[in-house]
């Protein structure tokens, strides 16, 4: 009697420790509060967008994968709040979230990473940025030099991140990726590209970082008392971005550069393929340069009138 009463004791515990498990709030998707997040996490259905390349995001922050024949690569994160429905809707793709071997990351702020520790456990896949977005991603918070350091959620830090050179090549299976540093948004933020193929019509494809000039109150990108002038390294980012070879533009941000319009045009059965512009990583890249040059001018203190 004392045996079955015994093993009757460790059932129920067992019983009670797994349900507790089962109940018990994941610390990798704890929400992180924001004003903008219903307008970030906007439900999106998950649609291919040419070729290998299908967009699995939101109608305010854009997550792409990449099908290869020896795995899928997921490009960025977004909120911890939205792992569920990113997963879902790689599911919904007819995909396993299993089978995502590489996570590639823009930048290391919260709306972009928050969701990649998450991600990142639940498929198994490597981390890949820039050494400096590693970084931030390790430690769960922007650099201290970011502009927008103080004024950002930190997020759960990523364990497995590995580094990648500016113009370096991920390759998994059939496809490559390559990395392309575009700093200044943050001091990591790095563009990725890549060709996607339908029939023998191969297309260059960029997921572009935020290259808005975004910052906390009292930091200046053309430098002040606790680092040095950036905007030199900003435009180059920038100029570079460019010059790259772009029939598809995925920004971090949809509304950043009408990919939000685009995607309606698809999803209506729109055609040609409205993704499908030359001109888009240009206009983007322009955009924000004007804006980068506007922000400088502010910066400058007024000229002193002639005595």
């Amino acid at each position: 009697m004392k045996q079955v009463a015994v093993r009757a004791l460790i059932t129920t515990f067992a019983f009670t420790a797994t349900a507790f498990a089962a109940t018990a709030p994941d610390p990798l998707t704890k929400p992180i509060p924001s004003p903008y997040a219903d307008k970030w996490l906007r439900p999106q259905e998950p649609v291919r967008i040419y070729g290998n390349t299908y967009y699995v995001g939101f109608g305010g922050l854009s997550l792409a994968l990449i099908k290869t024949d020896a795995g899928l690569i997921l490009v960025d994160g977004a909120l911890p709040q939205s792992v569920s429905s990113t997963e879902a809707n790689i599911r919904k793709l007819g995909f396993r979230v299993e089978d995502i071997k590489f996570i590639l990351n823009t930048e290391a702020h919260f709306d972009h990473s928050g969701g990649i520790a998450a991600l990142a456990r639940d498929s198994g896949a490597t981390v890949v940025t820039s050494p400096r977005g590693a970084q931030a991603l390790r430690a769960g918070h922007v650099a201290s030099d970011d502009p927008q350091a103080g004024e950002i959620e930190a997020f759960a830090p990523v364990a497995k991140v590995r580094g990648i050179g500016d113009g370096e090549t991920l390759r998994l299976g059939n496809t490559a990726v390559t990395a392309h540093f575009t700093p200044g948004h943050t001091p990591g933020s790095t563009s990725w590209s890549w060709t996607s193929c339908e029939g023998e019509k191969c297309l260059n494809v960029i997921f572009a970082a935020s290259l808005n000039p975004v910052a906390a109150d009292g930091f200046h990108f053309s430098g002040d008392a606790t680092h040095g002038d950036i905007t030199e390294a900003y435009r180059k980012g920038i100029r570079g971005f460019a010059k790259l070879p772009c029939d598809i533009l995925i920004s971090a941000h949809p509304d950043h550069s009408g990919f939000d319009g685009k995607l309606a045009l698809l999803q209506s059965k729109t055609t040609p393929n409205p993704f499908i512009d030359p001109n888009a990583c240009r206009a983007y890249a322009d955009k924000y340069e004007k804006i980068l040059d506007a922000r400088v001018t502010k910066e400058k203190p007024a000229a002193k009138p002639a005595l």
